[in-house]
């Protein structure tokens, strides 16, 4: 870190002058010009909850099988290690995080997941959105910004705990993540697409993105229909919580972007690296006020 960089409690912005021409060429373009690229899992959610780790989209699922609830933590217990090992260069760890979510994708297939277990398993997860996402949320959704959430985990949940945890709908929010096929029954039988996991998730996947409206499945008339259009918003405002969360924006040729990391936790380990790569790094799972405080900066 430089000795330029300014510190926070909860915050670090490593190179103050730069990010203060990033905000002002944002803010001189204006609110037409600007998107929002959002990682879901321990980023708009909380990394703790109740002074325990915090469940992801994918962990919180309960398939009402013991025996393929077990598997699939036992596919946890082996790679989560190697998602979250900093010695392993990023190339040799996608090819291990895809056979990860494609195990676990044909485990939720075998082992029966309904929709019925979906509703239940959020309605009993340890998940919580941050302080602040609501603000936000209403605040971009004001001024007709959209916000694209790319997530590793399973769209069909986290449309769920938008639904039970947040209780509103948005126009302007669409996720980009793995998303189900269900039969009559309500049975998983397939997934469509190919498979996003931790460090593939970006703009090139925007054909499986879904909206987060009151009748989520149905393209809504909202402000990001037409992807062209959100391609020709070459501003992008990225908040993430991994160092790999910085590909959400490849696919998008941006005139300037503002990198916004959530380092939760290790954090004498790797803050060097997430200030190097981030333009603000949060510590300590802080709250999202101070990203409503730069979307105001951005767009007030």
């Amino acid at each position: 870190m430089s000795s330029d960089s300014t510190t926070a409690p909860d915050s670090v912005v490593a190179d103050p002058s730069t990010h203060a021409l990033k905000v002002a060429d944002i803010r001189a373009a204006g609110h037409a010009k600007l998107q929002v690229i959002a990682d879901f899992d321990g980023t708009l959610t909380r990394y703790w909850y109740d002074g325990a780790r915090g469940q992801s989209s994918h962990g919180l699922l309960r398939q009402g099988n013991e025996e393929y609830d077990a598997k699939r933590e036992a596919l946890y217990q082996h790679y989560h290690p190697i998602e979250i090992c900093p010695d392993i260069p990023l190339l040799e760890k996608a090819k291990f995080m895809e056979k990860w979510w494609e195990k676990t994708h044909g485990l939720l297939i075998e082992g029966g997941l309904t929709l019925e277990a979906i509703t239940k398993s959020v309605s009993d997860a340890a998940i919580a959105f941050r302080e602040g996402v609501m603000e936000l949320f209403e605040y971009l959704e004001e001024r007709d910004i959209p916000v694209l959430v790319f997530s590793a985990g399973l769209a069909d949940i986290i449309e769920e705990v938008f639904r039970q945890k947040l209780h509103k709908s948005f126009k302007n929010i669409k996720i980009v993540s793995n998303r189900m096929v269900f039969n009559e029954e309500g049975r998983l039988v397939a997934f469509k697409g190919k498979t996003i996991h931790v460090l593939n998730k970006n703009e090139h996947a925007l054909d499986m993105a879904a909206p987060v409206h009151g009748n989520l499945g149905e393209d809504p008339n909202g402000v990001i229909d037409d992807y062209s259009l959100v391609k020709k918003r070459t501003n992008v405002l990225l908040l993430g919580d991994h160092i790999g969360d910085l590909g959400m924006s490849d696919g998008l040729n941006y005139e300037n972007r503002i990198a916004v990391g959530f380092l939760n936790a290790n954090i004498e380990k790797s803050l060097k690296d997430y200030s190097s790569s981030f333009d603000i790094v949060y510590l300590n799972d802080a709250p999202m006020h101070g990203v409503v405080e730069l979307v105001s900066e951005l767009c007030p």
